[in-house]
């Protein structure tokens, strides 16, 4: 159509009489839109095919009524999680078990797929409650599931929650600064709107044994709501199973799940958008060694993104999906004396349950312990529990005594499990009577997460490649094992000279460590060891700009190894930054070179000069590595700094960094 044609139509609906051809016309439009209305209504009650997918509902209105849910079924109790890496997932699901021994009936919920307006109507429900158990993620925040839940909070001010009673677990990391935020704001939220606590918050310490901290809340918990509501429990732990088996002899191979993470044959027919369910499977172009001697190694690895559509920044995030070790998978089958190529499926008893499957089905058991199943860390306690079933007296003895809630069991748990770093396969090595049924096993285990890496490049220089630098990790524990990290051994074998193409499930996860959005702004990197990968972006970012003729501020980075001669990553490049002048200074502390250790918080507090007047004049500071020791002794350097050049006393300086870091002049990407 025209302009002009456009413009006579509009003319002429404005007409305040109709001709006989307008009414014919608008008869007919009327007949096709009676005829449309009755055939989609038809449609809709048609039954329709759903493909079998380990992700719960997405679209919230297809069915977000967890009120409506939990009338149908007669449950009282529900359980909201938020989990970035599955472990708040996975005690919200013990909760809601648990419930069954006290005469109440659980649900889990991810309120990304709920309606959480019908949080009050959870008051309808006699004998109500509402468990959350939220884990804090990166500076405080919420994890990727509860970002529409925390803002929620935020708002609900209009949401009166009176008769509504809770309970908040929280997961953190003590190594960070912003401890356990997320649980502690919902506790204290949820009680500003009018809601009553039932039990005191609890906090789970990652750097610690956060199932130690689970357990030792969890036991006070349910008789704090036994007495609440005035029931009782109803016997011994109830072990129940929650997923019931089928075997399959003749499914073709079409149907049958290897390593798809949500889509059947989404690893064969790659299509965008790519995302954590919908992983784009990226040749390794490059994978080479970057330590130059020493008995370490550290990966530099280029992922092929072209014709992905796939976008990213410097400073994000890119996840990868690994594969568990064969020799463990092996090693459990042959613990159990089972085939692992059989095809199975396991179904939930539960039809109101939105998770139908804990992990894609149907699949071979080999596919299930390598590709869905964390077969490599420590078992928790309650699936310990639940297998001893399968032991002789003396080792169920055992594993009870183990998993028991009394300071002895406790000890013996921290001792033989975690500082022994036993998994499941070295459990059952170690407990020869031990033989559950291998889809117990994979009922019970939790699901394999993605390893996150900080992008160690820039799309400014590198469009159409994500770089990573990455610490093998493979050590002796106390047993005699070795203990091998899950995804760096296995991108250890992606060797792209090998002949095959390599490929590697990945997506990329945003994040706030940003650049100054003005390119003049001055910055100071402090990155010793793989710290040093997002400012490798950095450096490549500023480089690119400054090749443009735009304006770049001073830019200092701090970096550490242990040795020059072994472990300088990228050192090549960084000289090379210094003398085109990206890199305006560069300070690097070699701890292990000289008698005395010498790491980059030294060296900061030697600059302190340059420093106070980077900061003075507006500069942002980046940290990137180790939360534990390293991102805390620089905190405190740059408080003595602050103290000494600027004249503070400690609460003005602890104050001065605060607001640099609300302002997003300070900056954070550790882990522990």
């Amino acid at each position: 159509m025209t302009e002009e044609t456009i413009q006579a139509a509009e003319d002429d609906v404005s007409e305040p009489y109709l001709s006989n051809l307008d009414f014919f016309i608008l008869s007919l439009l009327a007949g096709i839109a009676i005829y449309w209305y009755i055939f989609k209504s038809k449609k809709k009650e048609q039954p329709t095919f759903k493909r079998l997918t380990v992700a719960p509902m997405t679209n919230k209105s297809s069915d977000s009524s967890f009120i409506s849910k939990m009338k149908s079924s007669g449950r009282n109790v529900v359980v909201f999680y938020g989990s970035q890496t599955g472990t708040a997932e996975e005690f919200g699901g013990r909760l809601a078990k648990d419930a069954l021994n006290y005469g109440m009936k659980g649900m889990v919920a991810d309120p990304e797929e709920c309606d959480m307006d019908d949080l009050p109507k959870l008051a309808e429900i006699e004998n109500s409650l509402a468990i959350f158990c939220m884990a804090t993620y990166g500076e405080g925040d919420p994890t990727d599931n509860a970002q529409e839940f925390n803002e929620w909070l935020q708002n609900g001010e209009g949401t009166p929650l009176s008769g509504v009673r809770f309970a908040v677990f929280g997961l953190g990391n003590k190594t960070y600064e912003h401890y356990n935020a997320m649980g502690k704001y919902v506790d204290k939220r949820l009680e500003e709107l009018g809601a009553e606590r039932v039990f005191e918050l609890g906090l789970g310490d990652d750097d610690g044994n956060i199932e130690e901290d689970f357990v030792t809340w969890r036991e006070k918990f349910w008789p704090a709501v036994c007495e609440f509501y005035g029931v009782q429990a109803v016997g011994d732990q109830i072990s129940i199973r929650q997923y019931t088996l089928t075997v399959h002899d003749d499914l073709p191979s079409e149907k049958i799940y290897n390593g798809e993470i949500t889509r059947l044959g989404s690893f064969r027919n790659q299509r965008p958008p790519f995302d954590a369910k919908n992983p784009y499977l990226a040749p390794v172009k490059v994978n080479r060694e970057l330590h130059k001697g020493g008995d370490r190694s550290c990966m530099h690895i280029e992922f092929d993104i072209s014709g992905s559509k796939i976008r990213y920044e410097a400073g994000d995030h890119v996840a990868v999906y690994p594969v568990n070790d064969p020799e463990i998978v092996n090693g459990i089958g042959k613990c159990l004396n089972v085939d692992l190529d059989q095809v199975f499926t396991l179904t939930n008893i539960d039809e109101e349950a939105s998770k139908k499957h804990p992990f894609p089905c149907p699949c071979t058991y080999r596919t299930a312990l390598s590709h869905y199943l964390d077969v490599n860390s420590s078992p928790r306690t309650h699936i310990l529990r639940e297998i001893s079933e399968w032991a002789d007296e003396k080792d169920k003895e055992f594993l009870l005594k183990l998993t028991s809630t009394t300071p002895e069991g406790k000890s013996l748990y921290n001792e033989w499990i975690i500082k022994d770093r036993r998994n499941i396969l070295a459990v059952l090595e170690d407990l020869p009577s031990l033989k559950p049924p291998i889809d117990h096993i994979c009922e019970l285990l939790p699901r394999l997460q993605a390893r996150y890496y900080s992008i160690s490049s820039s799309p400014k220089e590198y469009q159409e490649s994500i770089h990573i630098t990455a610490v093998l990790v493979n050590y002796q524990t106390r047993t005699g094992r070795t203990m091998k990290g899950v995804a760096t051994n296995w991108l250890a074998l992606k060797k792209p000279e090998k002949g095959d193409k390599q490929t590697v499930p990945i997506y990329v996860r945003k994040s706030q460590f940003r650049l100054p959005f003005k390119t003049n702004t001055p910055i100071i990197m402090v990155g010793p060891g793989t710290g040093l990968a997002p400012f490798r972006g950095f450096l490549q970012e500023r480089h690119f700009i400054k090749k443009e003729g735009k304006p770049v501020g001073d830019t200092v980075l701090y970096y550490g190894c242990r040795c020059k001669a072994e472990d300088y990553l990228y050192e090549e490049e960084l000289d090379g930054y210094v003398k085109d002048g990206t890199l305006s200074h560069l300070h690097v502390a070699f701890s292990r070179d000289q008698k005395e250790k010498v790491y980059v918080q030294h060296l900061l507090m030697k600059n302190k000069e340059e420093t106070w007047k980077i900061l003075e004049n507006g500069g942002h500071i980046y940290i990137c590595g180790d939360a534990r020791n390293m991102a805390r002794d620089v905190h405190a350097t740059l408080e003595s700094i602050l103290m000494e050049c600027g004249n503070m006393d400690q609460e003005k300086a602890a104050e001065y960094v605060k607001k640099m870091q609300n302002k997003g002049r300070y900056s954070c990407d550790v882990w522990s």
